[in-house]
C-alpha cells in the first residue's frame, strides 16, 4: 500500500517527500555555491567604485582626461551641442525616434461550447478585430553633447531614456509615433578617464548625484533576482517530481 497524501490528479507518496526533501537540499546548496560566486562579483566592483575618484567640476575633468586618472564618478550637466528635430514636431531633442504604424486586420479562431443532445460540444468562429502594429521606424541623433562642460561625440556616452513626444497622423490607417531624448539633464557618469577622454558607452545615470549613484551600483539587486528565480526553478522542480508516477521509490 502507498501511504501519502491524494491530490486528485497525482499522489504524493511519503517516500517522495523524503526524495524531495533531498532534491531541496542539494538545490540550496548549488544555489549558495552561485550566489557566492555572484556576491564575490559584486564586491570586487564594488572596490572598484569605492576606490573611484569623485568629480563635481569641470576643470577637474579635464584634469583627469589628461592625467590618465582612471575610474571615475563625474556629476555635471549633459547637453545637446547640435540637437536635432523633425520638422512636423515642435521642439529640439539629443535623440528622436520617428515609428510608422499601420492600422492592420487580424483573425483569430474564438472557442465557444454548445449542448447537442445532451452533451457538451466546442467549436470555433472566426473574430476579425484591429490593432496598430509597427512596420518601420526611423532617427535622428545628435551628433555631440557636452557634459560637465567638455564635447565629446555622442556615441561616448549612454543616453536617457526616449519619452513619448506626439502621435501624428497620415492617414486613417497610417500614423507616426514620435519618441525622444530631451536636450538638458543632470546627472552622473562612471567612465575611465584616459587619453584626453572618456570610455566608450560610458553609462549615465540620470537625476542621481555620484553618492546616489554608488549606493545603486553597489545593491545587493542581483542576489535577490538570483535567490527569487532559483526558489521559483526549485518549486518547480519538487512540483514536478511529484507529479512523475516514481513507483521506482517503492
Amino acid at each position: 500500500m502507498r501511504y501519502g497524501f491524494d491530490f486528485g490528479d497525482f499522489e504524493i507518496t511519503k517516500r517522495e517527500i523524503l526524495a524531495s526533501i533531498s532534491i531541496i537540499a542539494v538545490m540550496i546548496l548549488f544555489g549558495i555555491l552561485i550566489s557566492s560566486k555572484i556576491s564575490e562579483h559584486q564586491m570586487d566592483k564594488n572596490e572598484i567604485y569605492n576606490k573611484a575618484v569623485k568629480i563635481e567640476s569641470q576643470e577637474m575633468f579635464q584634469y583627469g582626461m589628461d592625467t590618465n586618472v582612471g575610474n571615475a564618478f563625474v556629476y555635471g550637466d549633459l547637453k545637446a551641442v547640435d540637437a536635432v528635430t523633425y520638422p512636423e514636431i515642435s521642439g529640439e531633442y539629443m535623440y528622436v525616434e520617428k515609428v510608422k504604424e499601420r492600422y492592420t486586420m487580424h483573425t483569430r479562431q474564438v472557442a465557444h461550447t454548445r449542448t447537442v443532445n445532451g452533451k457538451s460540444q466546442t467549436y470555433y468562429t472566426t473574430e476579425t478585430y484591429w490593432t496598430w502594429d509597427r512596420v518601420g521606424s526611423e532617427n535622428i541623433k545628435c551628433k555631440e553633447v557636452s557634459f560637465c562642460g567638455v564635447n565629446f561625440t555622442s556615441n561616448k556616452i549612454n543616453l536617457p531614456g526616449t519619452d513619448y513626444i506626439d502621435t501624428i497622423k497620415e492617414s486613417s490607417h497610417v500614423r507616426y509615433k514620435y519618441y525622444g531624448v530631451g536636450t538638458e539633464y543632470k546627472g552622473t557618469i562612471f567612465t575611465d578617464l584616459r587619453d584626453k577622454t572618456i570610455s566608450d558607452n560610458t553609462s549615465f545615470y540620470n537625476n542621481s548625484t555620484i553618492d546616489e549613484t554608488i549606493e545603486r551600483l553597489e545593491s545587493d539587486f542581483p542576489i535577490i533576482i538570483f535567490w527569487f528565480f532559483w526558489v521559483i526553478l526549485i518549486g518547480g522542480m519538487v512540483f514536478g517530481f511529484y507529479y512523475l508516477d516514481n513507483r521506482w521509490l517503492d
